[in-house]
């Protein structure tokens, strides 16, 4: 396992109630701009601290595939009620580079406290690339290195937003933005070009 990988048997942490205080999930899927029917890759979605509001904002059209490369966090998810069987919530255990989901099937994907883990980012962005529709979002939600460690990775772990957004449109991202969120931590999001009328998706 990466080194740098956030490990299930530290779980609790990320249920632990003054989360909630320094990274309020509804405001960060405020900022996501989901809608009613939306479909939305959680990759790295540990036990659902996400991707149950998530799921919520997409109501019962819409669709959040809860992604981990950890069976132990979906475990976790799968056990809250939340998350039940009737939810819009399916679990995938898979890698960031290699989801298994079908193309263009995604709205949104939402990467949150894992880009710092990633040895290939590129790699990633390309998975990204394929699970969006066009005009679908990018949403990358990590640490920020210029604050005091009262929570999260090691400072030397940590990346910086503005190197998140090179590589964004390095891989052909358009309207990338970058913006504080919670108390420790970027939002750097993107989009995939829309298609023009009578264009055929590539």
């Amino acid at each position: 396992m990466n080194e740098k990988r956030f490990h299930a048997s530290q779980a609790h942490r990320l249920e632990a109630p003054e989360r909630r205080e320094w990274m309020p999930p509804d405001e960060i899927v405020r900022a996501l701009g989901l809608r009613p029917g939306d479909v939305i890759a959680d990759i790295g979605a540990g036990t659902g601290y996400f991707a149950l509001p998530m799921a919520l904002a997409a109501g019962p059209e819409g669709r959040v595939y809860a992604v981990d490369a950890q069976a132990e966090m979906l475990s976790l998810l799968g056990k809250k009620p939340q998350s039940a069987p009737s939810a819009n919530i399916e679990l995938v255990h898979a890698e960031a580079e290699a989801t298994g989901l079908p193309s263009a099937c995604c709205n949104c994907v939402f990467l949150a406290n894992v880009w710092h883990e990633f040895d290939d980012r590129a790699a990633v962005l390309r998975e990204v690339r394929r699970l969006l529709k066009p005009g679908g979002r990018i949403a990358i939600l990590d640490w920020r290195p210029d604050v005091e460690r009262e929570a999260g990775p090691p400072l030397e772990h940590r990346l910086r937003a503005e190197d998140a957004v090179t590589e964004l449109l390095a891989a052909g991202f358009l309207q990338v933005t970058h913006t504080t969120a919670g108390r420790f931590s970027w939002l750097v999001q993107g989009l995939v070009q829309a298609l023009v009328p009578g264009e055929e998706p590539q």
